[in-house]
């Protein structure tokens, strides 16, 4: 039952503080070692950095750049779950509540739901304000197509996007693993994620060495996006937003993409909102064909940025609640 409250209190000061600047955070920690390690997997593999082996026009072991990837998944997400929970039980070894302390601290480091909203709010702003420029720039941190050239209806519907696609591997999912298995598996799934913003990219480099990752990363979203679209629907409901539209969406085009989750959440977003997401995009020069997710029965405004926060903040106390109840009923069960 301490891992309820643990989670309560977490979500808590997740809502009031966000992640502090001027820290370094552990996902910043977690992705200095699959560097590391991926590096070091790299030389091992050809003598010397990739950038050097395509250079001298090394042979490409693909299959060994695969086997490598496994390793390094099975390393960061295994290391990252035995180091918390290292950690957890030395600090309970001094007071069960340093323990509880820590665990919320902990709880509070893999959430994201204040600063999902933040960043992405600084878009909603500029485009308020008509500083399209500064639009495309704040929403170049957040996405990784180019940015350069698109309207001020893109930039809002790549800020929804990118809205509707966190709040399931940024909250809902961290919320679920959590619920499963305390600080320890909820970092287990940040490690899981982190793999696949770092090294899950379809380029030269990490084609081989990123199925591992990209492929775990489906495996342990399945559920998560599911659950979130579920919530999302609900969330949509008491918004007063279309939650049949949401619904109706989200069974025609959930799978409108080219990863099997991403698109559930976002065709939640887009039936609710009634709007169109997705589509091709342009990515470091070269288009990227994606399909559509949603009606277009109006453009993407910038007033859609604040609606799909509401979403969010509205589905991520859903699943809050739901994944309490579950772990308060589960003890009474157990208990009796």
């Amino acid at each position: 039952m301490k891992t309820v409250y643990a989670m309560l209190l977490g979500f808590a000061v997740d809502l009031i503080l966000g992640d502090p600047h001027g820290l370094i955070h552990p996902v910043q920690i977690i992705g200095w070692f699959i560097e590391k390690i991926k590096k070091g997997l790299q030389r091992l593999l050809y003598g010397c950095s990739w950038q050097e082996a395509k250079k001298r026009e090394l042979p490409r072991r693909e299959k060994a750049e695969v086997a490598a990837g496994f390793v390094l998944t099975a390393l960061i997400v295994s290391g990252t779950f035995l180091t918390v929970w290292g950690i957890l039980a030395a600090a309970g070894r001094v007071h069960p509540s340093f323990r509880f302390g820590l665990e919320a601290f902990f709880i509070y480091q893999i959430l994201a739901t204040k600063s999902l909203k933040k960043e992405s709010m600084k878009v909603y702003a500029r485009l308020k304000e008509g500083d399209l420029a500064g639009a495309r720039r704040e929403i170049s941190y957040l996405v990784g197509r180019d940015t350069q050239e698109l309207t001020e209806s893109e930039v809002a519907k790549a800020d929804v996007e990118t809205i509707a696609e966190n709040t399931a591997d940024g909250v809902i999912a961290p919320l679920f693993f959590i619920a499963l298995g305390g600080a320890p598996l909820g970092f287990a799934y940040k490690a899981v994620n982190t793999l696949d913003s770092m090294v899950a990219y379809r380029n030269e480099e990490l084609l081989h060495i990123g199925y591992a990752s990209a492929k775990l990363d489906d495996i342990c979203n399945f559920i998560p996006a599911r659950l979130a679209a579920v919530m999302m629907v609900l969330a949509a409901a008491l918004l007063k937003f279309d939650a049949r539209g949401a619904w109706n969406i989200f069974c025609r085009d959930r799978f409108n993409h080219l990863s099997p989750n991403s698109a559930q959440t976002e065709a939640v977003a887009a039936g609710a909102l009634h709007i169109r997401l997705g589509g091709t995009h342009n990515y470091f020069g070269k288009p990227v064909v994606k399909p559509t997710i949603g009606d277009d029965i109006r453009p993407v405004e910038y007033e859609d940025i604040r609606r799909t926060n509401q979403l969010l903040y509205v589905s991520a106390v859903l699943t809050l609640l739901a994944c309490c109840c579950v772990r308060f009923g589960a003890a009474w069960l157990l208990g009796r």
